[in-house]
């Protein structure tokens, strides 16, 4: 009698594990952290108290600031039993943005800029990435926009971050270090004009607190480079490519590539921003 091979057996293959940076976390990590289904995660997205960004547009990551957020929403839903229209107000009270003095909100002016270009809310945040829900707390100054997502809306409404936080355009060759004015593009992220009138390039000085940075990674045509002053900094390019920066480094790429940074160090980074056309 002829012996037969004993059968063996395929092993199942593995989905393979959602990327995730420096200081972000997948749907699954943040939902066992917080103790919820993923399902919930997205349930909370798709109503508007929260929007993660994407790898790619692919994987929803999530920040540290995002995850105290959803801590928040949780603990408003299971102790307080709030629903969502309630556990809103309450994130409205507790994340309305703090501005620096003499700095008005970007609110009204997101709402005028996405009705100049004859958009709505849905429209909008879609070619923006976020929840049409999150824009609308945007434009009624109910939430804080992180760097990338308020360069993701401008790049959607035709315009830029300078038009967005009203720094006014002037002519010139020579700005002197007094007459520099320093704008907060999100907590932790100043940024200040370094050339006035110039039309094919930016030239920025940039200051990034410890734990801060873009809050999620955008991209946009031409071409950038940094010079490194001070402290580190971490850029990623299309969630695949890390690279750290430390004072003294240059970096350049193209800007067409999905890219996000963010300072992991103790101290404030300090650095030479360079764009080419200007985004801000």
């Amino acid at each position: 009698m002829a012996q037969t091979s004993p059968r063996t057996r395929t092993p199942p293959r593995r989905r393979p594990a959602e990327p995730a940076g420096y200081g972000f976390l997948t749907v699954g990590q943040t939902a066992r952290i917080l103790g919820v289904s993923p399902s919930t995660l997205r349930l909370w997205e798709n109503v508007g108290l929260v929007s993660p960004i994407r790898s790619n547009g692919r994987y929803r990551l999530y920040s540290p600031d995002l995850l105290k957020v959803l801590k928040r929403i949780k603990y408003l839903r299971d102790v307080h039993r709030l629903n969502v229209p309630g556990i809103k107000r309450e994130l409205g009270k507790t994340v309305a943005p703090e501005k620096p003095a003499g700095q008005r909100p970007i609110g009204p002016l997101l709402r005028r800029m996405r009705q100049r270009r004859d958009m709505g809310l849905v429209e909008a945040a879609g070619q923006a990435g976020i929840s049409a829900g999150f824009l609308s707390s945007l434009e009624r100054s109910q939430a804080n926009g992180s760097v990338a997502t308020l360069q993701r809306l401008a790049t959607t409404y035709g315009s830029t971050l300078r038009e967005l936080f009203r720094v006014p355009s002037k002519h010139g060759r020579l700005v002197k270090a007094a007459e520099r004015r320093v704008v907060e593009l999100s907590a932790g992220v100043r940024i200040a004009p370094l050339a006035n009138g110039a039309q094919m390039l930016q030239s920025t000085l940039m200051r990034i607190d410890p734990s801060s940075g873009s809050g999620g990674s955008y991209s946009h045509q031409g071409e950038e480079f940094i010079f490194m002053l001070a402290g580190t900094l971490e850029v990623w390019l299309d969630e695949l490519h890390c690279f750290v920066l430390q004072a003294g480094d240059g970096f350049w790429f193209e800007s067409s590539h999905g890219h996000r940074w963010f300072n992991p160090g103790d101290i404030e980074t300090v650095l030479l921003w360079i764009n080419t056309p200007p985004v801000f």
